[in-house]
């Protein structure tokens, strides 16, 4: 099982997993979306204008077009499939992040390596909406005290929000 769960994990186990499974014709198309939502619990939402697949292979492409250092994916339905853990919906884990910028913040405090590298989230949630999600980097700072650092914590709230960008709807 555990060489099952590295595979599912590796960038070349992810496309083939999301290209064959069964629930990726279901998420393909785009659908109509809720308006986003904003700083709740400290996670930005906001609904992908594409399928599952088109929405992580584009928000790929935007971290690799920003020469944003990629550390990988991880398909959280499959390895819940795989786990025999029934009712987990889609979703994918990326991992992603510009090391001298966000050192800096472990520099202040090391425990901010909880919320870094970055994570953006690509699930389908309970309407069947493509939805990305990633932690609001003010929420981040005041979780860690992350005082005078407010021009790294803006850039790199813009550097995800132009990412999402790649497939986020316009409302």
């Amino acid at each position: 099982m555990p060489n099952r769960l590295a595979q599912l994990c590796s960038p070349a186990a992810l496309a083939l997993a999301l290209a064959f499974s069964s629930w990726a014709a279901q998420a393909e198309g785009p659908k109509t979306v809720p308006s986003p939502s904003a700083n709740q619990g400290g996670v930005i939402a906001v609904p992908s204008a594409y399928g599952m697949i088109d929405t992580v292979d584009r928000l790929q492409k935007a971290i690799a077009g920003k020469g944003i250092l990629f550390f990988g994916a991880v398909n959280q339905g499959e390895l819940a499939a795989v786990s025999g853990v029934p009712g987990v919906r889609p979703s994918v884990l990326l991992t992603f992040g510009n090391p001298p910028l966000g050192t800096q913040l472990l520099a202040v405090n090391q425990q901010a390596g909880l919320d870094w590298p970055v994570r953006m989230l690509v699930y389908v949630d309970s309407p069947g909406h493509v939805m990305i999600a990633w932690t609001d980097f003010a929420w981040i700072a005041n979780r860690h005290g992350l005082g005078g650092l407010d021009p790294q914590l803006e850039m790199a709230a813009e550097v995800a929000a132009s990412v999402a960008a790649a497939a986020k709807k316009q409302l």
